[in-house]
């Protein structure tokens, strides 16, 4: 910790960080300028004195992280990453919310050194930050007690706790006693509709309680209190809230504890009128004094003595820790040799992708060490556990994760995993409740992380349950998400494909459609190889004779493609199996190579897919046909489901001759 506070100093820097941040709002026209104002004491607080962290690396392993969850309030993050030495200009700060510029209007990954994680859509930050804690909490207890104690803060706001995600991982964090972890709340009584009164009077602190979270009350505006506050969490053995009973638009003569602090400019008067009151000049923009950028500045210096002394101790720890040198690893993005050398399923074997994913998923563990994950409540459903491997409780850091029904809290903590170094984080749920977690992984595929989704029960083939629990537009929902890579294996071997191609896949997120239904794993010297699965399409089956049509299919309705094809091509109609588990990976492909699997002189094409009809135009055209889902499912035997829906042999003939 550093030395004791320097009150007018402190109150310097603080200040210069509030009229910075009402600069920025100010010179775009566009943004929030009175929560950087309230939380001011806050960020310098936890830049200054408590976090650990090396602006001229920000990436150091050994660092604290800082989450703005409020990430409305980027000018203060932007503010505090400047003045701490991190490469972010005071001309970027000028260029606030403009095209092509570090300082966005919301902080997002990658963009600006210093942004841990993308926020804005308000919940997502602090439940992020309960995954980074337990990432934080695995590599401490699996690979190196002291060079991993690090701690995660998170600053954020009324909206924040109001969302169901931050109650679904702020559970979840507490009962698993997240010492690792303080969040700093802005109690300000304001929201864009006014006073907090109109919808949300709940006792934040004794729900908190009830989660097993030390709480403490501090004055927004009283360093010293503030100070004491974060001192205390920091000894807490559970995860920590400090409420901070604070005034948006802090000093702001006329706005102060309004709802016009919140979401636009102060204006140039008021902005002059605040600037007078922090005696400051009102006719200059963008002023930071000597003393506060000297001030603020020791950071580098600080910074680089506390990694280089981490650096001694990892170095000197390495020489004895093979653990150390295997995270080493994982964490520069190596994979071991041989972690792709996988047993190959019999052909004839029926079994369903979910099933054979249990297996793989098994066989990739005894690999790879840093896989780790688990399930919303649906762990024997998803075939997600992990054999032989303990579960990750308050007193034992496993690597079978236990996130209870919260499907969205799951995908926020899997970010968060990704986000530490070395980790390859998976979840699985039925595919019906990817509804539930989109959120998060939709910031994860804008992040480019790598987090596994395990999505079982893909189809209406899970029968019985009925169309509550039967996905039928979520497949075209994923796809439609950039950057999202969604694989729907056809059999046992294309998914066994499918998990290397996962593993292997470092740019971003990637969904797994698994059957519940069992499927016949198919003779490969018969078919294309399984392998095909990695260019996303491939033929499956060629044509006897000249080529007629195609027949293009994922998933489950793979083999009915191919029975269809038997009895067209008894009919003599020279028919093309297509097998297209991955339209991302199809995509990146060359166009000589889409064109020999789907040849454009072929236009009578059919699809067949258990989902919605929605985008499959691209590969079947005008002149085709798609056999997939135009309403919901229904409560029933499977083998009646698909006999009512049309996914029978006799269908998918009929479609094709009407194309021919």
């Amino acid at each position: 910790m550093a030395q004791k506070l320097d009150m007018q100093q402190a109150q310097r820097a603080i200040d210069t960080i509030r009229l910075l941040s009402a600069d920025m709002v100010e010179q775009a026209q566009s943004g929030h300028p009175g929560t950087p104002m309230e939380a001011a004491p806050i960020a310098y607080l936890l830049y200054n004195k408590y976090m650990r962290y090396n602006p001229k690396n920000p990436d150091w392993a050994g660092r604290d992280r800082f989450i703005l969850s409020c990430g409305h309030a980027s000018a203060l993050l932007y503010s505090m990453l400047h003045l701490s030495g991190y490469d972010l200009s005071l001309d970027d700060l000028k260029n606030f919310r403009q095209i092509d510029s570090p300082t966005a209007g919301h902080p997002e990954f990658g963009h600006a050194p210093g942004i841990e994680t993308t926020t804005g859509p308000l919940g997502q930050g602090i439940s992020v930050g309960v995954g980074m804690a337990m990432g934080a909490r695995f590599l401490q207890q699996r690979v190196s007690n002291e060079l991993f104690e690090s701690t995660i803060y998170g600053l954020c706001s009324d909206g924040d706790l109001m969302e169901g995600v931050a109650s679904e991982a702020a559970s979840l964090a507490g009962h698993l006693r997240l010492n690792n972890l303080v969040y700093l709340y802005l109690d300000n009584k304001i929201t864009i509709e006014g006073d907090t009164d109109l919808t949300f009077t709940e006792e934040v602190a004794t729900r908190y309680l009830s989660y097993g979270w030390q709480v403490q009350h501090v004055e927004g505006e009283n360093v010293q209190d503030i100070d004491r506050a974060i001192a205390k969490a920091k000894q807490s053995p559970r995860p920590s809230l400090i409420i901070a009973r604070s005034h948006i638009g802090f000093g702001a003569p006329n706005k102060q504890d309004t709802h016009d602090a919140h979401g636009a400019p102060l204006g140039a008067e008021e902005l002059k009128l605040t600037k007078q009151f922090f005696n400051r000049d009102p006719e200059k923009t963008f002023v930071v004094p000597t003393d506060v950028a000297a001030h603020m500045g020791e950071a580098i210096k600080r910074g680089a003595e506390q990694e280089a002394a981490w650096q001694q101790a990892f170095d000197q720890e390495l020489k004895t820790n093979q653990e150390l040198a295997t995270w080493q690893k994982a964490a520069a993005g190596e994979l071991p040799a041989g972690w792709d050398d996988l047993p190959k399923f019999a052909a004839g074997e029926k079994l369903a992708t979910r099933q054979a994913s249990g297996k793989v998923l098994n066989a990739l563990a005894g690999k790879l060490p840093f896989l780790i994950g688990g399930s919303a409540d649906l762990g024997p459903s998803n075939n997600t556990t992990l054999k032989d491997e303990d579960s990750y409780t308050p007193t034992t850091v496993g690597r079978n994760i236990h996130f209870g029904v919260r499907e969205h809290g799951m995908g926020a903590i899997l970010n968060g995993l990704a986000h530490t170094p070395g980790l390859i984080p998976f979840g699985g749920t039925f595919m019906i409740f990817a509804d539930y977690m989109r959120p998060p992984m939709r910031l994860a595929a804008m992040m480019g992380l790598q987090t596994v989704y395990v999505f079982t029960h893909d189809s209406i083939g899970l029968g019985e349950d009925g169309p509550t629990h039967q996905p039928v537009e979520q497949l075209p929902n994923l796809r439609a998400v950039p950057n999202m890579t969604v694989i729907r294996p056809g059999d046992a071997n294309e998914t066994l494909e499918a998990w290397k191609a996962t593993i292997a896949n470092r740019q971003g997120p990637t969904c797994l459609i698994l059957t519940r239904q069992g499927l016949p794993t198919l003779d490969r010297t018969q078919y294309g190889a399984a392998e095909g699965l990695h260019q996303g399409g491939y033929i499956l089956s060629k044509e006897q004779g000249d080529l007629q049509t195609i027949i293009i299919a994922s998933g489950s309705e793979v083999t009915l493609a191919l029975d269809a094809q038997q009895q067209l091509q008894q009919e003599g109609v020279g028919t093309r199996v297509v097998s297209l588990p991955c339209w991302e990976l199809f995509e990146k492909q060359t166009q000589d190579y889409r064109d020999q699997v789907l040849p454009p002189t072929c236009e009578k094409r059919v699809a067949v897919e258990a989902a919605s009809t929605f985008g499959w135009e691209r590969y079947v055209g005008f002149k085709g046909k798609i056999v997939g889902m135009q309403s919901y499912g229904a409560s029933g035997p499977i083998d009646q489901l698909m006999k009512k829906f049309g996914f029978t042999v006799g269908n998918v003939v009929a479609q094709v001759k009407s194309c021919l």
